[in-house]
C-alpha cells in the first residue's frame, strides 16, 4: 500500500504545527461530523496554536473549549463517537492524559467489541508529547507505551509536516479509537538532538511541501527515511530527526526505518529491513523498561534470529521521573546513539 493522494491540490511549506492544522481545517470542510474541542482550542488556539482559526471559521458548536477536566474530555468525545460524530479532543500535554485513562481504556477501546459491533467510537485523541523544551515532568513525559498495551487504540506519532496532516487525517476518518501523539519538540522544525543546538526551521526540508488538500497516509505503513546496509535503526518521532544527524555525521550506511504508527505496526517492512542488514538499533525517547523499544526487540528476536551478526541494542530514556534540570542528559542523544552504533558495528 502506498501513500494515497486524493484530490491533489497544490502544495505549500509547512511547519508540523501548520500541518496539523491543516488536516483539521480540511476535514472540517469535508465532514460536518469532525468536532474540535479541549482546553483553550477554541478563541485561544491551542496553547501550541494548532487549532488557530478553526473557531472563526467553524463556529463554536464545532470547535469549542471545555472544562479542565481530561476525563470528561474523553467520556464526552466517546459519547459523540457512539452518536455517529467524529470528535478531535485534544489533551493539552500528554501528562494530563492520565486522569482520562479509565475512559480510553474501559470505554473507548471496548466499545465496538463489547457492543458486537453496534457502536463504534471513531476519535482521535491528539496530544503534544515529549521532551526538549525544558517543560519538566508534568510536560515532556512520552506515555505511548501505554496506549501500545491496550487492544482496540490505535498510536500514531508523526516526525515531520508531510507526515503529520497525512496521518492525521488518516485517523479522523478511521472508525477506530487513534492516539495522535505529535512530538513538540519538532513542531517548528527538525533538530539533532545537541543542547546547544536550536531547532532548525522547516523551511527547505523535503518533507515540509504539502498538500493544501486532502490526502491521507495509511496507518500501518512505515516509512524508509534512508535506504542502508550496515545496520536497521527503528525510530519515531523527534528521534527520527537526532538518528538521521548521528548517521550523517559518522558516515554509516545505516537504514532508519521511522515506524509512523506503532499499532498498527509495519512488522513487514520491519522484518524485511533487518533480515537484509543483520544488525538492528531502537532509539526512543520514553523510559527503557517497559517502553515499546522491548516489543520491537521481541518482534525482531522472533522473527530476525538467524539474520543477526550482533545482539539487538536499544538507546532509550532512563527508569527515573522525567528530570527538568538534566532534560538533555535524559534524552537520547548523539552521544548515546554514536556509541551503540558503533558497538553494534564492532560485534
Amino acid at each position: 500500500m502506498t501513500d494515497t493522494l486524493i484530490d491533489p491540490e497544490a502544495t505549500a511549506q509547512m511547519t508540523m504545527i501548520q500541518a496539523i492544522n491543516s488536516a483539521l481545517d480540511v476535514m472540517m470542510g469535508r465532514d460536518p461530523d469532525v468536532i474540535v474541542m479541549g482546553e483553550d482550542v477554541g478563541f485561544f488556539g491551542g496553547v501550541f496554536r494548532a487549532t488557530a482559526g478553526l473557531q472563526q471559521k467553524y463556529g463554536k458548536n464545532r470547535v469549542f473549549d471545555t472544562p479542565i477536566t481530561e476525563c470528561g474530555i474523553i467520556g464526552v468525545a466517546v459519547g459523540m463517537g457512539a452518536y455517529g460524530l467524529r470528535p478531535v479532543p485534544e489533551i493539552q500535554f500528554a501528562d494530563y492524559i492520565y486522569p482520562a485513562l479509565d475512559q480510553l481504556v474501559s470505554e473507548a477501546a471496548r466499545l465496538r467489541y463489547r457492543s458486537a459491533g453496534e457502536f463504534i467510537a471513531p476519535m482521535t485523541v491528539r496530544s503534544p508529547f515529549g521532551g526538549g523544551i525544558f517543560g519538566g515532568q508534568t510536560h515532556s513525559q512520552s506515555p505511548e507505551g501505554i496506549f501500545t498495551h491496550v487492544s482496540g487504540i490505535k498510536t500514531v506519532i508523526p516526525s515531520t509536516p508531510y507526515d503529520a496532516k497525512g496521518l492525521l487525517i488518516a485517523a479522523i476518518e478511521d472508525s477506530d479509537p487513534t492516539i495522535f501523539f505529535e512530538p513538540k519538540r519538532i513542531y517548528n522544525g527538525p533538530f539533532d538532538g545537541h543542547y546547544d543546538t536550536p531547532a532548525r526551521s522547516w523551511a527547505g526540508h523535503r518533507d515540509a511541501q504539502v498538500p493544501t488538500g486532502h490526502y491521507r497516509i495509511p496507518l500501518g505503513k512505515a516509512r524508509t527515511v534512508r535506504a542502508g546496509e550496515a545496520l536497521t535503526i527503528l525510530c519515531y518521532g523527534t528521534m527520527v530527526h537526532v538518528v538521521e544527524g548521528v548517521a550523517a555525521a559518522m558516515g554509516v550506511d545505516a537504514e532508519i526505518i521511522d515506524l509512523r504508527t506503532l499499532v498498527p505496526l509495519d512488522i513487514d517492512a520491519i522484518e524485511a529491513s533487518v533480515r537484509k542488514t543483520g544488525r538492528c538499533l531502537i532509539v526512543h525517547e520514553a523510559t527503557r523498561t517497559s517502553g515499546f523499544g522491548a516489543e520491537l526487540l521481541s518482534l525482531v528476536q522472533e522473527r530476525c534470529f538467524y539474520h543477526l551478526e550482533a545482539p539487538i541494542a536499544r538507546v532509550t530514556g532512563f527508569d527515573t521521573p522525567y528530570p527538568h534540570s538534566l532534560e538533555w542528559a535524559y534524552f537520547p542523544g548523539p552521544v548515546r546513539i554514536r556509541e551503540a552504533i558503533s558497538k553494534i558495528l564492532k560485534d
